[in-house]
């Protein structure tokens, strides 16, 4: 099937999570009509949990939903800087899902370890049907860094972060690439930059991830 590319333009955040939202309800609903499960990859950020909010106030059966972490900080179990613990507080902890369906990393094993096992307990739910992502303001994406190389696994160790803090796990390329759908939620005029370089296919990590069918890039001028 042919790669598709959709970019949607809104005014804010709110709408962006709502444009997010309906994108992946969507896809739900393919996937799992089409192989009886919905596997998604998450993403970390305020507008992502603006859109797990949105999802909690939906009445969905879960059981079919499995959800991974396109990347980890390595924190603390219940560190608030941690994507498991805004998608526990925004999400999960509002509804009826199935704790086995959620696989958190174990960062507390370090980078290296917690790379190979979330690769390992992971395997089975590859490829993913949808990743949500985000773009920053160099041109990453998940924790894939500019100026950096990540070895050919599923799962990554990230080391030397530019952003606290210095150790994370993180899906690959080629994880993330092996995506169905892949949707990038983009919000503020600080994000520009990444957004020209994806289109361009400049060589930063924004430009190496798109998905195997379709990728959308959501984006919102104001946060």
């Amino acid at each position: 099937m042919m790669k598709k590319i959709e970019r949607l333009d809104f005014e804010n955040s709110k709408q962006v999570a709502e444009a997010a939202l309906e994108l992946v309800l969507q896809n739900s609903r393919e996937a799992i009509n089409a192989r009886g499960r919905f596997v998604l990859a998450l993403a970390g950020g305020s507008t992502p949990a603006r859109l797990y909010s949105l999802l909690a106030g939906t009445n969905r059966d879960w059981s079919q939903w499995y959800l991974i972490y396109g990347d980890e900080r390595c924190l603390p179990d219940g560190d608030p800087e941690r994507n498991s613990t805004m998608v526990e507080l925004n999400w999960l902890k509002k509804v009826n899902f199935p704790a086995e369906n959620h696989y958190i990393p174990e960062v507390g094993l370090g980078a290296e370890r917690a790379a190979a096992a979330y690769g390992s307990a992971i395997e089975k739910l590859l490829p993913l049907d949808m990743a949500l992502l985000g773009m920053g303001e160099d041109g990453h994406t998940a924790s894939l860094f500019p100026g950096h190389s990540y070895p050919d696994q599923s799962v990554v160790a990230v080391y030397n972060s530019p952003k606290p803090p210095d150790e994370r796990i993180s899906l690959s390329y080629k994880t993330l690439c092996s995506a169905r759908v892949v949707c990038y939620v983009v919000v503020g005029e600080d994000k520009q930059m990444a957004i020209n370089a994806f289109f361009s296919g400049e060589d930063l990590p924004v430009s190496n991830v798109s998905g195997a069918q379709n990728t959308f890039i959501i984006v919102g001028k104001d946060k």
